[in-house]
């Protein structure tokens, strides 16, 4: 009897041990990983890629999931808080992948929480899209598992200088700082060599620490007299500097930012000072596109945004939705269903890496090699300029649907 127990004890404890390798949890639906900045002083970027994950679940689901092989598969989002801290990102897709077994992972809002979150990623050799991230470091550290469907700063921060190149009278002298995060440094880079190779003389390029008071420094900056004031910093950030050009009556000739402009909130917080400041941009609601995954075009994405969250879309949320189409496109291609295996993640890599599909974002086809290794470069870049407090498109020409305005009109003209 003694031995019979014996046996059985022995037996049970190698079944469970064997269980969670041999019995994979069994479920219909696919477990899709979010790591992005709730909280913490990212958290209004952070809660704007969520707002785009968060749509594209809802829309897919409200067909019955994604269709592969004749079935239907419903997506569960799975959030975790990076608390706009690279550690703790990478804690956050760490816990995502041993945990909950996600079957991969949209990325986070900041490039910073990116970079920290792609090593685990390919540590556990699961796939991660991130809907904003634009450092071009991400890019060059050619991480296996990690896409990206806006493109990197490097790409699109040449376009609005090339924009304020054309004008008649156009700047001469430029001011370039950035904020000392990954991104910001990345942003105020591109600027600073495109306006070398524009010929605009920069009298002053420097990075500074994250969240200062800006009022010092834009006083400093008004005893040099630029005609174009060029910064690279997150959304909040982007107030701040304005207020502190409005406090001490400076206006230049030209304002240019990047993230941040095109995000409600921006023209919310500034209303009729937010007017002609310029911005980089990859998408705006009335852009020229079609799609066949959920939403036909810009204008039907903006109008299901609105209705499901009161404020318009930036590209930040439409580049996160996006990243929802891009696994579900590539999903349907190798028909792989969930849970997803090793061997599963691993084809998915590589559907992501050949995927070239039209959408409402417009074109979603990820570089396989060099500088923009995995970030998607079918985009075109814009100049957007806030005019009547709207978002518009001021070059190329070809995509243009206001002439750029300039100069700017002082602060006390408004």
């Amino acid at each position: 009897m003694i031995k019979q127990r014996t046996w059985v004890l022995t037996l049970l404890a190698v079944l469970l041990l064997a269980a969670p390798a041999c019995a994979t949890e069994a479920r219909d639906f696919f477990k899709v990983g979010v790591v992005t900045s709730i909280s913490g002083e990212l958290a209004t970027g952070g809660n704007v890629t969520k707002r785009g994950y968060d749509l594209w679940a809802k829309a897919v689901n409200a067909q019955g999931g994604i269709a592969i092989n004749g079935k239907q598969y419903p997506v569960q989002l799975f959030y975790a808080d990076a608390q706009s801290q690279p550690s703790q990102g990478a804690s956050a897709a760490e816990r995502l992948i041993t945990q909950e077994k996600v079957d991969f992972i949209l990325g986070p809002y900041s490039s910073g929480v990116t970079m920290a979150a792609a090593p685990v990623v390919e540590k556990y050799k699961v796939p991660m899209i991130t809907g904003s991230a634009e450092s071009p470091l991400i890019w060059l550290n050619k991480f296996k598992y990690t896409f990206g469907t806006i493109p990197p700063v490097s790409f699109t921060g040449a376009t609005p200088i090339t924009t304020l190149s054309a004008l008649p009278d156009p700047p001469k002298t430029a001011v370039i700082l950035g904020s000392n995060d990954t991104f910001s440094k990345a942003t105020a880079e591109a600027f600073k060599a495109a306006a070398e190779q524009a010929g605009i003389k920069v009298i002053k390029y420097n990075i500074v620490p994250a969240g200062q008071d800006l009022t010092p420094l834009m006083s400093a900056v008004r005893g040099l007299r630029p005609d174009l004031v060029a910064f690279g910093g997150h959304d909040e950030e982007l107030i701040k500097l304005v207020k502190s050009l409005q406090q001490i009556n400076y206006t230049p000739k030209a304002l240019l930012m990047h993230y941040g402009v095109t995000e409600p909130a921006f023209i919310e917080a500034l209303g009729n000072n937010s007017n002609q400041v310029y911005g980089a941009s990859v998408w705006t609601p009335t852009a020229k596109t079609s799609g066949e995954l959920l939403w036909a075009d810009a204008p039907s994405y903006a109008a299901a945004a609105e209705k499901a969250y009161q404020v318009p879309p930036d590209y930040t949320q439409a580049g996160s939705s996006a990243a929802g189409l891009a696994y579900q496109a590539a999903l349907q291609e190798i028909g792989a269903t969930p849970p997803l295996s090793e061997s599963e993640r691993v084809a998915l890599v590589q559907a992501l890496e050949e995927l070239d599909v039209e959408t409402f974002y417009g074109r979603i086809n990820f570089a396989n090699e060099g500088e923009y290794y995995h970030a998607n470069v079918g985009l075109t870049p814009l100049t957007i300029q806030i005019q009547n407090k709207q978002v518009l498109v001021v070059g190329p020409h070809k995509e243009m649907e206001s002439a750029p305005q300039y100069p700017m009109l002082s602060w006390k003209a408004r």
